[in-house]
């Protein structure tokens, strides 16, 4: 498998949330773009951008766009972590044998996807970048017709990247 990229199709799917709640990919961007993020509870990159993924949230609400953190750990953990950081947004866990993520194919965690209403896939990032969160939050807030925010600030004491 190969990473998608911009411009690819983005694979359908419906996961569930730590809650029970189904969500579908293919409803979600009837409603509009999606950011789905892949990590994992023992990735030392996903602890420096889960924040910033609030303030995604908090920059743009929640109403004509999703932001999906996709668990590639079971329900126990993901929750502990969700909960560590004050997630703002749902948790969906993948299913056994990991098909969503085989789908996608992040090369390391996280990986952001930003899917568009038509299916496809916008931007990615990997790994922690402060330029590429501000690229992304741009890209959302001409989708929701509003002023781009920064949600990465340059001099905030937190590294400019990091690897994942």
């Amino acid at each position: 498998m190969t990473t998608l990229a911009a411009g690819d199709q983005a694979p359908t799917f419906t996961l569930d949330t730590l809650d029970g709640q189904s969500h579908s990919l293919a409803e979600a961007l009837r409603r509009g773009p999606v950011l789905a993020v892949f990590f994992k509870t023992t990735c030392g990159t996903c602890d420096l951008i889960f924040p910033y993924l609030n303030r995604f949230i908090g920059g743009y609400g929640g109403g004509g766009w999703h932001l999906w953190a996709i668990s590639q750990d079971g329900p126990g953990r993901s929750r502990d972590y969700a909960d560590r950081y004050g997630a703002r947004f749902p948790v969906l866990v993948e299913g056994p044998g990991w098909p969503v993520s085989r789908a996608y194919d992040p090369p390391a965690t996280p990986t952001l996807f930003f899917i568009a209403p038509n299916g496809r896939v916008e931007e990615t990032s990997v790994g922690f970048s402060k330029d590429e969160l501000n690229s992304l939050a741009r890209s959302l807030a001409a989708y929701l017709g509003q002023p781009p925010v920064t949600v990465a600030e340059a001099d905030d004491g937190r590294p400019s990247f990091r690897p994942g």
